[in-house]
């Protein structure tokens, strides 16, 4: 079933909000009170929207978010049931040092539609549009993905360029990379829009590769459905107490691999407004007594896929 195009201006408005809460903060090295600004902001937007909503993915568990927490409900709790996965600041880090890339991010689905995935890990892989349908495979070498994606390409491993979260986990996927003479694109933080990266030929990032966020994998799938992409996952347990976490949330397969349909299935809006400037758009500008903003938006049902240009009052 899908979701009416009047609701997404009000969607977007709770990401520019939470962007220019965020926005405030920027390059004061402080990444606790600007990802606080943008969770209230997000929330007191969420709350005067005309739905039945409830945060499946957000700032927590209810012990350690007092807002914007897993199962908080949202919105006038009046008319349509939606779930919403928010990252009100991805990219607390990239905020608190006025660095690129800080977005404000949500997506949204029929209720039921979304994965509920625990604050844990996640291995991913993700290749873009317009490739033959499961190239790439988290149980394939490294070695092998990139053969597949090079002969579905037409090209040497030398023409490829993959996207990777520099941390020391992912060494030995660097090292695959360095051996099949792969350029990388390293980014330190921002795994959403990392994995986003994917979509656009103008990036020319052509496979994202690397354990990061669970939620954020989960936003990321809503943007790739819309975008025509391709991507993989599957949950990392470090301990019994998480594999504990994602059970509560009704995740019965614990080593399960999801594709996209199996974490956002149906009709999906995701909206994406910029903190600070970056690859998908730009960050928020001060204008007098209003705040420009630029948000990806996209809508799965009517193909909906623009750069929302906006000016509000602060």
């Amino acid at each position: 079933m899908v979701i009416n195009k009047i609701l997404i201006e009000s969607f977007v408005k709770a990401t520019e909000r939470a962007a220019y809460g965020a926005s405030t903060f920027k390059g004061k090295n402080d990444k606790i009170a600007a990802d606080q600004a943008a969770v209230d902001e997000m929330r007191t937007a969420l709350n005067n929207i005309e739905m039945k909503g409830v945060i499946v993915i957000g700032e927590g568990e209810l012990d350690e978010a007092p807002m914007l927490y897993i199962n908080e409900k949202v919105g006038s709790q009046t008319g349509e049931s939606f779930d919403i996965a928010v990252d009100p600041l991805e990219g607390t880090n990239f905020t608190a040092k006025n660095l690129p890339n800080a977005l404000s991010v949500l997506a949204v689905s029929r209720r039921g539609n979304l994965l509920h995935a625990p604050d844990i890990y996640m291995e991913k892989i993700a290749v873009g549009p317009n490739l033959p349908d499961n190239i790439v495979d988290l149980d394939f070498t490294v070695k092998k993905n990139i053969e597949l994606l090079c002969k579905a390409k037409s090209v040497n491993p030398n023409q490829l360029t993959a996207c990777v979260l520099k941390r020391p986990r992912h060494d030995l996927i660097v090292k695959s990379l360095n051996e099949m003479n792969v350029k990388i694109n390293f980014i330190s933080d921002g795994d959403v829009s990392g994995v986003i990266s994917v979509a656009d030929p103008k990036n020319e990032i052509d496979i994202y590769l690397g354990t990061g966020g669970a939620p954020e994998g989960v936003l990321s799938a809503a943007a790739l459905k819309c975008l025509g992409c391709q991507m993989q996952t599957r949950l990392v347990f470090q301990n019994t107490d998480e594999k504990k976490r994602a059970e509560k949330l009704g995740i019965k397969n614990l080593s399960k691999k999801y594709n996209i349909e199996d974490m956002a299935k149906g009709d999906v809006i995701f909206c994406a407004t910029g903190v600070t400037d970056g690859d998908l758009v730009k960050g928020i500008k001060n204008h007098g007594e209003n705040f420009l903003s630029e948000t990806l938006v996209l809508h799965y049902s009517s193909k909906t896929n623009k750069i929302v240009k906006s000016e509000n009052k602060k």
